[in-house]
């Protein structure tokens, strides 16, 4: 009788373990997403945070949640994945935020401004600074939710077909160039161009263009920019610190359980983080053979940084006058960078000059 009743209560209790489940089974819908990348294939890094971020999700919902990678050009051209967000061509989008300053120049502070943050203090204001919080409220009269999606950490200046040597000789220059440093190299005579990144070689060998930036060693050996132009000037002082998004469609974002869009969150925080990681530990190299192969590599003279640094701040003036928008965002980073440095010069600044001296000199 008693073994009975032991059998009976065994029975019962796994019949109740086989109706209670985990709370992620519970709310877990199959949803298949597409995302745009504004990035070809080739640009491993790039491209590569986008399938980063479709493996997470997937992993961390046992493949329930699946995201289809798209390269630019398979689905919209590669500046225009903003667009195919917006009109909800398709759910998700990994992009540079600045790519779409035609049509406000907030739009930069999602990627970078000149002379803004670098990488590490673009995450510190995004995340516990405010700056996500006013991005997407920005964002979401373009039917957008943002989540960070990697950091360049800070670029090149780009290749160029003749050395700068003085700001006389920005005037007339054609440059390929991103975001809002465009309208600051206008201000000092040069002619911005927007090309997406696969196009940008053809550009340059051609002369169409005089010069070009794209990210850094590691990606411009990988589009060839050496073969076409010899100077490599540095540094990026529009992109110290270019950060990526997740663009995701905002009314697909709302529709999801709570617990995909902590999902989301995590995955895109896992891409944002590898993303730098594997510029940091592939640029020396790339640095080394583009040296090797006779690359100039030559920093911007302090007359040329000081003019941008000017004809930037006169922009900055222009556009908070005339852009609500933009004047909210651009006082909370502005904000933030002074009191930043305020920090950094006490001890990050000082370590890297003795570990410059120390490595570089013995």
């Amino acid at each position: 009788m008693k073994r009975r009743q032991f059998l009976t209560a065994a029975g019962a209790g796994l019949a109740a373990g086989a109706i209670a489940k985990p709370a992620i089974a519970q709310s877990a819908p199959e949803v298949k997403w597409r995302l745009t990348s504004s990035f070809p294939k080739s640009l491993d890094t790039l491209y590569g945070a986008a399938e980063t971020f479709s493996k997470a999700v997937a992993d961390m919902t046992d493949n329930k949640f699946q995201i289809q990678v798209f390269a630019a050009g398979e689905i919209v051209p590669g500046l225009q994945a903003q667009d195919a967000i917006t009109n909800g061509t398709v759910e998700v989008a990994h992009t540079a935020s600045y790519y779409y300053v035609g049509k406000d120049p907030t739009f930069a502070f999602g990627t970078a401004v000149p002379f803004g943050l670098n990488s590490r203090q673009q995450d510190a204001w995004f995340m516990h600074g405010g700056g996500n919080d006013l991005l997407n409220e920005f964002y979401a009269g373009f039917n957008i939710h943002a989540l960070l999606g990697g950091n360049t950490g800070c670029q090149m200046g780009g290749w160029f077909r003749k050395e700068i040597k003085n700001v006389a000789d920005l005037n007339g220059l054609k440059m390929r160039i991103g975001g809002f440093g465009g309208r600051v190299l206008t201000k000092l005579g040069s002619v911005p161009q927007q090309i997406a990144g696969g196009d940008i070689y053809p550009a340059l060998e051609k002369g169409t263009i005089d010069a070009a930036e794209w990210v850094g060693p590691y990606d411009d050996q990988k589009l060839g920019f050496n073969k076409v132009a010899p100077v490599y000037h540095f540094p990026g002082w529009w992109e110290g610190g270019a950060a990526l998004h997740f663009f995701i469609n905002k009314a697909k974002w709302e529709g999801l359980p709570k617990v995909y869009k902590a999902i989301l969150e995590n995955a895109a925080q896992h891409a944002n983080t590898d993303m730098q990681a594997k510029y940091d530990a592939r640029n020396p190299a790339a640095m080394k053979a583009l040296f090797a192969a006779g690359t100039q590599f030559k920093p911007f003279p302090p007359d040329v940084m000081q003019a941008c640094w000017k004809a930037a701040n006169e922009i900055y003036a222009e556009t908070t006058a005339s852009n609500p928008k933009f004047k909210k965002v651009y006082d909370s980073m502005v904000a933030f960078r002074n009191d930043e440095y305020l920090w950094w010069q006490v001890a990050e600044m000082t370590y890297d000059q003795y570990m410059i001296n120390f490595v570089t000199r013995g």
